[in-house]
């Protein structure tokens, strides 16, 4: 016969969430995963946060009006026909490697409710409809012992924290956020905290609080609020990856040789992106990562929207220059940090197992204003790699002056769709606050990008 467990000992369970360990809520998945047969899919989400210029970068319109085209010039890529931006010289050359998609659209022109827009997939999103990385990790389990969403560096105040949440789905699906404002991976000293356990709490207490509460779960005496055997092997799972390696050496970069570090760029994308490599090759199942590039040399942290380019009226800077709101600063990043990803990605074996996705949460305006151009959903870019994705394509075109869709508009259902087609998880799969009642997507999977 077991021994009974003590009032005191029971206290002690009930305050075990003290260590983090709502961790089991974030590690449970759904107790079936949709992927295909195969290499179990994966997805890195780069995030173009605040709205990056489709006109200016990859798709550009040279025989506009001056004040449409703006100064940057076209160049030739790997793929005949196909120009992007002469900032992108890197991603220019392997063209052949992923799809450019011209006609995104919505309506949503605001920032918080843009957002809401292009990463639930729905056109009008409940103020809970999950982001897609939450309802990835309800329908396909992480590989490892490591969470299965997780997002790299934060938004700015301009968007609501819902992607900190996993909407209806709770908080047994919200992304592990790691890195905010300036403490970035780029930074002298950078390290994870998320499973540092509080200085009075060492590992080996962690483990005798788990062994205690198998033993009161075996007695059947639990504190209130706790199943019985229910959540026992992802509490496992928390405190294995409390006291485990596996975790904190995916989030570790100094384990990445100094050249590789090099290669993706030592500012916050890059440095993410790798971090986002390393996740994926260790289990994670999507990560997203806010497109922020860093701060040019002399200048003070203001947000982390990038792509917000306004012009010199809100004092950013003229979008066609080298500051913290230029794209002369910021395409040379994006360039030299996605080019190695998926370089990386490709020489690992891991690009076809993995969905590179980057875009915003809309485009700019055609008409160049104060140096720099507003908010523009109705038409604009977004590029895809991995995954079964096919490389060269240019899916869709915007009209002469990239203002609106001409050819095969992608809304934002479609787009949520083919997302969700690449990763193995049929559109139709019902999801709901229920579990039953809502398909995950609306939309039609855009079947042309794959092949």
């Amino acid at each position: 016969m077991k021994p009974a467990l003590s009032r005191r000992q029971l206290i002690q369970l009930g305050g075990i969430s003290v260590m983090g360990l709502g961790l089991p809520d974030l590690l449970r998945a759904s107790p079936g995963s949709f992927a295909r047969r195969g290499a179990p899919k994966a997805c890195i989400f780069v995030v173009q946060y605040g709205g990056c210029s489709h006109i200016d970068s990859f798709d550009m319109k040279p025989d506009a009006p001056a004040e449409i085209r703006g100064p940057f010039k076209p160049i030739a890529t790997s793929v005949p026909g196909t120009r992007i931006c002469e900032h992108l010289p890197r991603l220019a050359r392997m063209a052949d490697r992923y799809c450019l998609v011209r006609s995104m659209t919505h309506g949503n022109p605001g920032h918080d409710g843009g957002m809401h827009v292009a990463m639930t997939g729905h056109s009008q999103p409940a103020e809970n409809t999950p982001y897609f990385g939450s309802v990835v990790a309800k329908l396909c389990p992480s590989a490892g012992n490591v969470p299965p969403y997780v997002w790299l560096q934060n938004l700015a105040g301009d968007v609501q924290p819902r992607y900190l949440t996993g909407g209806f789905l709770g908080a047994a699906y919200a992304p592990l956020r790691v890195g905010n404002d300036l403490d970035t991976p780029s930074a002298p000293g950078f390290k994870v905290r998320s499973f540092d356990t509080p200085p009075d709490v060492p590992t080996q207490r962690l483990l005798d609080r788990q062994q205690l509460l198998a033993r009161a779960e075996g007695a059947g005496r639990t504190p209130a609020g706790h199943e019985p055997g229910n959540l026992g092997k992802y509490r496992e799972k928390a405190v294995d990856l409390l006291t485990g390696p596996a975790a904190r050496v995916a989030f570790d970069l100094d384990h990445e040789p100094a050249r590789v570090r090099d290669r993706y760029g030592r500012h916050p994308l890059g440095q993410n992106l790798l971090m986002a490599r390393r996740l994926i090759e260790a289990g994670t199942r999507l990560v997203s990562v806010t497109a922020w590039t860093g701060l040019p040399p002399g200048e003070k942290f203001r947000n982390v929207q990038t792509w917000d380019m306004h012009g010199t009226g809100p004092g950013l800077g003229s979008i066609f220059g080298t500051g913290h709101f230029g794209l002369g600063w910021a395409l040379p990043r994006v360039d030299e940090a996605v080019s190695a990803l998926l370089t990386d990605l490709e020489d690992r074996g891991m690009l076809e197992s993995t969905l590179v996705v980057m875009v915003g949460e809309f485009g700019r305006s055609p008409r160049i204003s104060g140096d720099g151009r507003d908010h523009w959903p109705a038409c604009y870019s977004a590029l895809l790699a991995g995954a079964g994705i096919r490389g060269g394509l240019v899916y869709g075109a915007s009209d002469k002056t990239a203002a609106y869709v001409k050819d095969d508009p992608v809304k934002p259902e479609d787009f949520g769709a083919t997302l969700f087609h690449a990763l193995g998880v049929p559109p139709e799969t019902k999801l709901g606050a229920d579990g039953f009642t809502r398909p995950v997507s609306t939309g039609k999977p855009v079947l042309e990008l794959f092949g």
